[in-house]
């Protein structure tokens, strides 16, 4: 670790501490890692990083280690910055979740929809941050409950999905689909989605689902090659249970949340989602809308609109 302790401020003197979380396996995330701590430090603000990853790092003393990726590791901080890609900040949310600190996450991988920054924006990022210029606001959870003959087996939950997918490439997964109680269809195919508005634009939009703007509170059921007539996608209510039960002559599947936690399901489990009792914490420093963002992440083209119509009367 560099010194810099002339462009900061004494540790003591700060009340206000900040946490880092970044995919140092990237160059880019090195180098704005650096610019980021440095802005803050110059700013009076303490900023927390675990150990692993500051080794990686060029980072002053000043800098306070913890050795453990524990909910706990937040405690006083106000905010989780996380640069990286799709995957870093699935793997913030989780820290923010937990913790019930917001998250603000900077892009440095391709799409981001949880990104509220990209690389250039740093500065602005920093500048927000010191000045507390942005607004939190809650994105809706899931929480998934695995089922074998009556008795849970595995709980957990996801901010984008909970996927149910087949594992032998050779044989469909056969499922049965239930929504409140109540059956829906079964089919055979490669999985199943069930997905929050905000995972509308991730694998569910892979599998062909529907993009659901955040605001809207929702739940998706989207089959993956699905081998049925019926077999679209579906929007429930927010307070709908969402099932997927594995038939008992198929092949074991897994269950994966957000691409992160897998678990295998045995033949006859049975996945249930509902709407989740915690949310993760957004913090967001402009109010462009969500059909702005959807444009500029898949650079959609949109040269000749002319805008709405102006009633001048």
């Amino acid at each position: 670790m560099t010194d810099t302790s002339e462009t900061t401020m004494d540790t003591r003197t700060r009340t206000r501490t900040v946490f880092l979380l970044a995919h140092t396996g990237r160059p880019a995330a090195i180098r704005s890692a650096e610019l980021v701590v440095q802005g803050l430090l110059r700013a009076g603000i303490g900023v927390r990083v675990l150990a692993f990853e500051a080794a990686d790092l060029p980072l002053p003393q000043s800098v306070e280690t913890v050795p453990e990726a524990t909910p706990e590791v937040l405690d006083g901080c106000e905010l989780l910055i996380v640069l990286g890609g799709d995957g870093t900040l699935l793997r913030g949310a989780e820290f923010a979740r937990a913790s019930g600190v917001p998250m603000l996450g900077v892009n440095l991988g391709r799409v981001g929809f949880l990104a509220e920054a990209e690389r250039d924006d740093l500065d602005k990022v920093v500048d927000r941050v010191v000045t507390r210029e942005y607004e939190v606001e809650e994105r809706m959870t899931i929480d998934v409950v695995v089922r074998r003959n009556g008795d849970i087996v595995h709980r957990d939950w996801a901010l984008n999905e909970a996927a149910v997918q087949k594992v032998s490439p050779e044989r469909m997964l056969e499922v049965v689909l239930e929504i409140d109680g109540r059956p829906v269809t079964g089919f055979g195919c490669d999985g199943i989605v069930c997905a929050t508005p905000t995972g509308s634009t991730a694998y569910a939009f892979s599998a062909g689902g529907p993009v659901v703007w955040p605001e809207v509170e929702a739940l998706l059921m989207v089959p993956i090659s699905a081998h049925a007539l019926f077999a679209k996608p579906l929007v429930t209510s927010p307070s709908s249970v969402l099932a997927v039960e594995v038939q008992p002559n198929t092949p074991h599947g897994v269950l994966w949340c957000d691409g992160r936690r897998a678990v295998e399901l045995p033949a006859a489990a049975r996945v249930e989602v509902r709407r989740g009792e915690v949310p993760v914490r957004l913090a967001r420093l402009h109010h462009a809308s969500f059909t702005d963002r959807l444009v500029a992440k898949f650079a959609l083209p949109v040269s000749g609109w002319r805008g709405a119509p102006h009633n001048d009367t």
